[in-house]
């Protein structure tokens, strides 16, 4: 008698209809409404044009800066590699420190334990270090759905969650927004703002300060992510620039932080490598303001309720793809963002996830698929890229995004199935490998010419190849195919001027080799 235990499944995707990783339009139809919008063009290509410029010359300072960047791949791809062992190892650490540690398989599991927390804390607000795991669980969303009420505390975190809007950077969420529209929002939104209140940077700073201040000082539970988690000391590592985060960090009774499972590195010592690596990568800085480091729970110091929550929410799914986790590699800098030319055009909103840009358009169908629903938007997100590689140049670990791209889009073709694009390609191999057809279909393609215009050009194609042409103008086909110029006297002739001229130009004459000796069997051969 034997016992079936089924067959093996693969590791879950994130679920549908849960949290900030996916939008509700493709890409190409979301792309084309933020295009339309002037201010928005003009404020990315400032910012991103500006961090790039502070980035390269920060990187051009050290000499080392592609062994460093070999360093952290190579640590980042060891860790994804042991990624079992080394969580284990972290639990085990945070926990002899006086920390608890929480596993969730999604996103809907990571913010219920929040709320519990939260709840078994006593409090009915919480303050936020700016996270991206959080905005990827949608947990102020859930929060405030069970009357808790979150603060953001970085300014332009604070700046989008006041607008009722979406980040649409990873480094800088409010990039989308000029000083103007912040004046106005805080003036809307913050009670007692001074209504004189001016656009000027520092003004508009100081404001939120005097708001935060009071949030800081009075609220009993903070929620935070990790930029990174070391699995050999059970520490975790916030980087930040305003101080916001040091303040949630340090004055809180209860911290929560949120982390996802591939933020753990090895070693106390990798530390070294990636806070230089990060800080260069996203803001163009030698090194970050604030680095705020803990282990656990020290007695009369920091908070004294330390709880670290392990989000899985779809990683182990990008981790089973051989090729496609390479991208769990990714240590959050934006870099990739701020040198593509398509995010500098559409902004991240048109990405419709938590993680716009090129890695967004990996990540997010790694962790949440493509073919989760009918025409899913994230099935259009690996072909949101021109495939420059510029990408991979900035990438500080390394990641070839454009091959993850190519990659992800095989995948889509493989699993969608029968479309007019895949018989179109069916149809044209039938033709090609018979030579007497292919030539009809040549002579037949000359009928083209009767719908183009004067410029030579066919502006709309008939369906099912109007969508080619929706975009693009297509040249009017030759009167004469070059098959059918090859065997005309006019190109024989051709062909035999060419091998004259090239005859006379040899070294030595006709018949010889381009390396001036005798053509005979052996050399054929």
């Amino acid at each position: 008698m034997s016992t079936f235990l089924g067959m093996p499944a693969p590791p879950p995707r994130s679920p549908y209809g849960t949290g900030n990783l996916r939008g509700d339009k493709a890409f190409p139809l979301a792309a084309h409404d933020e295009l339309g919008n002037d201010q928005l063009r003009r404020n990315l290509g400032r910012a991103t044009g500006t961090i790039r410029a502070k980035r390269l010359n920060v990187t051009g300072e050290l000499p080392d800066w592609e062994a460093l960047r070999d360093a952290g791949s190579a640590i980042k791809t060891d860790a994804m590699n042991r990624l079992p062992e080394l969580l284990e190892q972290l639990e085990r650490k945070v926990t002899e420190r006086g920390g608890t540690v929480h596993w969730a398989r999604d996103a809907a599991e990571a913010n219920e334990i929040v709320a519990g927390l939260v709840r078994a804390a006593g409090s009915d607000e919480v303050i936020k270090v700016k996270s991206m795991a959080t905005q990827e669980t949608g947990l102020n969303e859930h929060l405030e759905s069970v009357g808790i009420t979150p603060h953001e505390t970085d300014l332009a975190e604070l700046i989008v969650q006041l607008a009722h809007d979406r980040p649409s950077h990873i480094l800088v969420p409010a990039i989308h927004r000029n000083r103007d529209e912040i004046r106005q929002i805080f003036l809307d939104e913050i009670p007692g703002v001074d209504p004189d209140l001016d656009n000027v940077p520092a003004h508009l700073a100081a404001a939120a300060r005097r708001y935060l201040r009071e949030k800081f000082l009075s609220t009993k539970v903070a929620v935070s992510g990790a930029n990174f988690g070391v699995a050999e000391t059970g520490t975790l590592a916030v980087v930040e620039s305003e101080g916001n985060g040091r303040m949630c960090l340090t004055l809180p009774e209860t911290l929560i932080t949120v982390m996802g499972i591939e933020k753990v590195i090895p070693r106390y010592q990798d530390l070294e490598v990636f806070l230089q690596l990060l800080p260069r990568s996203s803001t163009g800085e030698r090194m970050n303001p604030y680095t705020s480091l803990w282990t656990g729970v020290t007695p009369g110091d920091g908070p004294q309720d330390f709880h670290l929550i392990l989000l899985d929410n779809g990683r182990t799914a990008a981790l089973a793809d051989a090729i496609g986790r390479a991208a769990l590699n990714c240590i959050r800098c934006s870099a990739c963002l701020n040198v593509c030319p398509v995010y500098e055009r559409t902004g991240g909103h048109a990405y419709g996830s938590t993680y716009p840009g090129p890695i967004g358009a990996v990540l997010t169908p790694q962790q949440a698929g493509m073919h989760a629903a009918k025409d899913d938007p994230n099935s259009s997100l690996p072909y949101a890229s021109s495939l420059c590689g510029a990408c991979f140049d900035a990438c500080p670990v390394k990641i070839d995004i454009p091959s993850l791209l190519v990659e992800l889009r095989h995948q889509h073709t493989e699993q969608t199935g029968v479309t007019p694009e895949k018989l179109a390609m069916k149809a044209a191999a039938a033709v090609m490998r018979r030579p007497a057809l292919y030539t009809a279909a040549q002579k037949a393609s000359g009928l083209g010419r009767v719908i183009a215009g004067r410029d030579g050009v066919i502006e709309r194609l008939p369906p099912p190849l109007s969508g080619w042409s929706d975009s693009r103008d297509t040249p009017a086909p030759p009167r004469e195919t070059f098959r059918s110029w090859f065997a005309s006297d006019e190109g024989t002739a051709a062909l035999r001027a060419a091998a004259a001229e090239h005859d006379a130009a040899a070294p030595d004459g006709p018949g010889t080799t381009a390396t001036g000796g005798e053509h005979d069997e052996e050399d054929a051969t």
